[in-house]
């Protein structure tokens, strides 16, 4: 082992930081207080809101909202731009594909002719 790890089933030592020399000035030691004061009143704030769960829980409502509002808006102008030439197409390819194929047309109506009628009699 070198000599800055440490032996194996021991704690490491904490790393100290030694600490900024304060102002021998009385005036600039308030002026430091005063900063340190609203850093410390910036950092309970900050903590105060994170662990503000009803607030979190309401933006996050919000975000939520805000996201499926858009992707409905998005939805919504994505099916009007198909839907009238989109189904009306849909439906001549499937009126001309019955047209072309009339045998499987129609053993495909009675199939499910079939099926509709079996279900309705089979609830009575």
């Amino acid at each position: 082992m070198g000599q800055d790890a440490s032996p194996v089933g021991t704690p490491a030592q904490a790393v100290s930081v030694p600490a900024p020399a304060l102002p021998e000035d009385p005036a600039l030691l308030r002026a430091e207080i005063e900063r340190t004061r609203l850093e410390l009143g910036d950092t309970v704030a900050a903590l105060a809101g994170k662990t503000d769960v009803k607030a979190r829980a309401k933006e996050k409502v919000a975000d939520v909202r805000h996201t499926v509002d858009a992707k409905r808006a998005a939805l919504m102008v994505r099916a009007r731009e198909t839907s009238p030439d989109g189904a009306s197409s849909a439906a001549v390819q499937v009126r001309t594909k019955a047209q072309q194929n009339p045998v499987p047309t129609a053993a495909l109506a009675a199939f499910v002719g079939g099926v509709l009628l079996g279900r309705i009699t089979k609830r009575r």
